[in-house]
């Protein structure tokens, strides 16, 4: 039997609440706890965390929150791992077990149940004992610079005169999801071992979530996704121009998607809280 754990703590500074936030007209965890429960992998789908509200909401979408995390496991420095063993740990006192262990971050709402299906099936034909969704970096790393005394160097200067299509493509966690068999927790102490191979996810389906712009950036791209097949030029263009600045126009190209409208910040972009 397999475990999805899904780790959403509350106490989120950047963005408050930032678990359970309304993303396109639901609560961002949700997605998670549905693309787990709807991918038929799971004997249990379970959300670690120490927040009550969070609990409510989890339960209220069909996760269970058998127990809540320690105090140690609740801070600013605690890290996934860490979570990964107390929850392991709590299920071995309870006599449970389970094979594989998935663990799925509360703020990805790309994560679809074909995306952990076609993860599990590529680890289950290989001799690997764990899987991490990775992305390709949207710029060559191999060209960052640094900022040295208010002058800019290159951090890998042997790479200034390569063409980056001759630069090795590299890779970042993109964080979503991560699959390993349940001993490795205790073992390794890490998701990332010398038998873990990739599960590369497309850059349109990849946004970290770390602001209020990252966040509406990851709206845009979940209403594309989702309804790209009426995205004609012209009416990103029309689209666009409703996001661009100007005033929100009566005449909206997507009645059946932008169902309310809400200005959130003159700074950032107009956000969509309900999809229809």
């Amino acid at each position: 039997m397999n475990v999805a754990i899904i780790t959403a703590r509350g106490g989120s500074k950047r963005i408050p609440k930032k678990n359970i936030k309304k993303f396109c007209g639901k609560p961002i965890i949700a997605y998670s706890i549905e693309a787990a429960i709807k991918s038929g992998l799971f004997g249990e789908v379970m959300v670690s965390t120490d927040s009550e509200e969070i609990a409510n909401v989890a339960k209220s979408y069909g996760a269970s929150v058998p127990f809540f995390r320690s105090k140690s496991t609740s801070d600013d420095f605690a890290s996934t791992v860490d979570v990964l063993k107390e929850v392991m740990e709590e299920y071995q006192k309870r006599k449970e077990q389970f094979e594989w262990i998935f663990c799925l971050y509360p703020t990805a709402p790309f994560i679809t149940p074909f995306m952990l299906r076609e993860a599990m099936n590529t680890l289950l034909n290989s001799s690997a004992d764990s899987l991490m969704a990775v992305a390709r970096f949207g710029c060559p790393p191999q060209r960052a610079l640094r900022i040295e005394k208010g002058k800019l160097k290159y951090i890998y200067p042997e790479y200034e005169r390569a063409r980056s299509q001759d630069l090795e493509t590299e890779y970042h966690d993109c964080g979503q999801f991560y699959i390993c068999k349940a001993e490795n927790i205790q073992i390794y102490g890490s998701l990332l071992t010398s038998n873990t191979i990739p599960f590369v996810i497309e850059e349109q389906n990849v946004q970290d979530i770390d602001n209020i712009s990252d966040w509406y950036i990851a709206e845009l791209k979940y209403i594309y996704q989702r309804y790209k097949e009426r995205f004609e030029k012209n009416i990103v263009a029309e689209l666009l121009k409703l996001f661009g600045g100007g005033v929100f126009q009566k005449s909206n190209p997507f009645p059946n998607v932008l169902s309310e409208y809400n200005m959130y910040s003159k700074q950032y972009f107009k956000s969509i809280r309900t999809v229809t």
